[in-house]
């Protein structure tokens, strides 16, 4: 075997190790604005923007060439009898909040979960976009909450519509101890959140496999989006607009997946 092939074999196995040992990171959320500067900067305008999310760095060619992107437009949903409630199992956590740069993001204490296909995936985080990503038929929403539950091979996102009305307590919490420093987390001494506390009373949703909606767009992500929207009052809503006026990545090819639509009835 020549030198030149045994190069080759070598680069082979190393690309290997490195594809797998950075499989986890597909689905771990964007650093902070205070990561290493050779972290690749990305944003929702101009041309570090979706659109180019892609050309920014070999790590993020899913956000280009995947065909199993996330957000969707909802439509065509078909009704499946099988789909049971989400075993949702929320527990309190103490409150650490942090501005990434990117969104507001919630960290959650170990011992959430919610079960699928019977496997638990942990609660680890959730988080902000302004309007809504996903659409129902072509229709937006003001704000929508992303609940992500992470294990190293996948993902599940519990997404939660928001529209305007009423004043959302919990929200209250979070936006009166939002920190002032873009990238520092806040830890709140003595305040504790639970993240059921968000849910709708009918937990009906929508199911589809996709992606993050963020660099690096990794696949293989369980979607349930709840199909009855909940509140936040128009002040939240502006609240988070002052930080964020437009973090949503547009909608994406469906490319013939499959979107299921649950109908139980709520006890």
């Amino acid at each position: 075997m020549s030198d030149r092939m045994k190069l080759a074999i070598l680069l082979g196995v190393l690309a290997m190790l490195v594809a797998f040992g950075s499989a986890p990171a597909a689905f771990a959320q964007a650093a902070p604005a205070t990561a290493p500067s050779h972290a690749p900067h990305w944003g929702y305008s101009g041309a570090d923007g979706p659109s180019h999310w892609g050309d920014l760095d070999p790590s993020f060619a899913n956000c280009k060439t995947g065909k199993r992107q996330s957000p969707i437009d909802i439509k065509g949903a078909k009704k499946d009898a099988t789909l049971a409630p989400l075993q949702i199992d929320y527990q309190p956590s103490p409150l650490k909040i942090v501005d990434n740069g990117h969104t507001i993001k919630i960290d959650y204490a170990a011992g959430s979960s919610v079960t699928v296909g019977g496997k638990t995936y942990p609660l680890t985080q959730f988080h902000f976009h302004k309007p809504s990503e996903e659409e129902i038929a072509g229709k937006k929403y003001a704000m929508v909450i992303h609940l992500v539950h992470e294990l190293p091979d996948g993902a599940v996102v519990v997404a939660l519509l928001v529209k305007s009305g009423g004043e959302n307590p919990l929200i209250q919490t979070l936006w009166a101890n939002l920190p002032k420093t873009e990238g520092k987390e806040n830890e709140v001494a003595g305040v504790t959140i639970n993240a059921a506390d968000l849910l709708p009373a009918d937990r009906n949703y929508y199911n589809f496999d996709g992606s993050l909606t963020i660099p690096p767009c990794g696949e293989g992500v369980n979607w349930f989006v709840m199909k009855t929207p909940i509140e936040m009052s128009a002040a939240q809503i502006a609240v988070f607009a002052k930080h964020y006026p437009m973090n949503a990545r547009p909608i994406q090819p469906t490319n013939g997946r499959e979107i299921k639509e649950s109908d139980f009835k709520t006890p």
